[in-house]
Parts: structure tokens; sequence; C-alpha cells
């Protein structure tokens, strides 16, 4: 395989690197991403894409200070990894994925950072936990489908944990779907819901959310987008429109 480098991706090159997950720069998810990275919350977060010497992308990792995570965790003095990607199978088996959590290691103990988590799930859109295992990484926490994992630099530290997005779902009555951009892929997704539920006139109740505080206080453990029906949380993550449709024809059959 062709030599790997890691390039940081910054306001000065994000327009030719893009985000990785959606190739096509120009499109709304894309541009959605980019707007979201130069919100003030993200100051400090780091967006590092590993290419081979012909400049093709092969991985990412995305990672913040946990006190701006937009992930519910509570994890003051740690790094906190929103997301790690390997795409197409020439990359994997190579060590990229290790070579990118590495990176991040290495700036949290260059910022004299207590560790580094991420929350991991057997489940789709998000990280399983095996390659952290791997590199040190423990169970710190754990709730529904996902684990907080954690490696510290010091073992005196304390523990990073999950905030408990249970008890935000009650508050949404009828059809509610709650996201940001902090996923390209959602800003497809909304619109598809949205014209979906236009169709079975069923009234969807949007809500963006503007900030890493308020994705603490999501209702569902990736934080960053929610489906919920009546204080019920039905999925957490990127629906497509023929899964939102299923999930419609089975809640409509439970109404009647």
């Amino acid at each position: 395989m062709n030599h790997v480098n890691i390039i940081d991706v910054n306001s000065k090159n994000i327009n030719d690197m893009g985000v990785y997950c959606i190739k096509n720069i120009i499109s709304s998810g894309s541009q959605a991403k980019m707007s979201w990275c130069r919100l003030s919350d993200n100051r400090y977060l780091k967006l590092k894409i590993a290419v081979d010497s012909n400049k093709k992308q092969l991985g990412f990792i995305e990672y913040t200070p946990a006190e701006s995570a937009w992930r519910p965790v509570e994890a003051e003095g740690y790094l906190f990894i929103h997301c790690i990607g390997i795409f197409g199978k020439k990359a994997r088996g190579k060590n990229i994925g290790l070579s990118l959590i590495k990176e991040c290691e290495k700036d949290a103990r260059s910022l004299n950072k207590a560790g580094v988590c991420v929350m991991t799930s057997k489940g789709p859109w998000i990280a399983n936990k095996r390659i952290f295992e791997k590199n040190g990484y423990k169970k710190a926490d754990e709730l529904d489908r996902f684990e907080l994992m954690v490696k510290k630099f010091n073992t005196e530290s304390p523990s990073p944990r999950l905030i408990n997005w249970k008890e935000q779902q009650k508050q949404y009555i009828g059809w509610n779907l709650i996201y940001s951009d902090q996923c390209p892929w959602h800003d497809k997704s909304v619109s598809d819901l949205k014209e979906t539920a236009a169709e079975y006139a069923i009234n969807l109740k949007i809500k963006k959310i503007k900030n890493s505080s308020e994705a603490k206080r999501a209702p569902s453990g990736f934080g960053v987008y929610s489906l919920i029906k009546d204080g019920r949380l039905l999925d957490d993550h990127y629906l497509s429109k023929t899964r939102f449709k299923n999930i419609l024809t089975r809640e409509l059959k439970i109404r009647q």
C-alpha cells in the first residue's frame, strides 16, 4: 500500500479536503457540515483525514475537548472522539485506524489532558469498541446500546460518564426529529423525513441542535439525531426515507 499521510483539516484547506463522509464537497450536506465546523463551540475541534501518496482519502477521525463534545457525556479534562471511520477494503488491515487514534492521544498528551474517551456501539453509525480495547481503552460507563470507553493517562483521574438521555425523552410529545449538522448525512435525512411526513399527513416537529450544550441534553445516546414519538425513542441515528416509511407503517398500525 502507498505511504499514508494524516492531514489536519482546517479553515484554509477544508474547501479542498471536504469532510470525508460525503465526497461531493458542494452538496448541501457537506456545506452544512463545514458551517458546523466553524461554530464557536467547535473552535478546538480536530478533523484529520488519512490519505495515500495519490491523495486518495482512506479514513478520518474527529475529536474535541469533552466539555464541548456533541454527545451526552460528562468527561471534564478529556479529549472525546466523535467519529472514526475507515472506508474501502484496501484501506482495512493497515493500522490506519490505530494511527488516527494515536494522533488524538498525542494531542491529548500535549494538552495535558486526563486521557481520551469515546462512545462505541455494536449498532450503526458509531465505532465498534474492538479497536479501542486493542489499544488499552476500558469501559467506563454504558447505557442502552452504547458503551463509553476511556484511556486514562493517570489512573487517579476521575472516570468519564454518560448523561442519562432517557430523562430527556418524555418532554417530546407527538412526532419529533432532533438533529444537528455534526453528521453531514443528516441534511438529506431531514429533507427526506420532512417530505415523507407530509405524504403521510404526519405533523413532524423538527428541532435543530445549535450547540454542544444542547447536544449533551439530547434524548438519545448518539446525541445529534433522535426520532421520538410521544416520549418513545424510535431511532437514534440517520434514517433513510424507506426506513422512516417502515417506522410510520408500524406506528400507525399500533395507533389504529
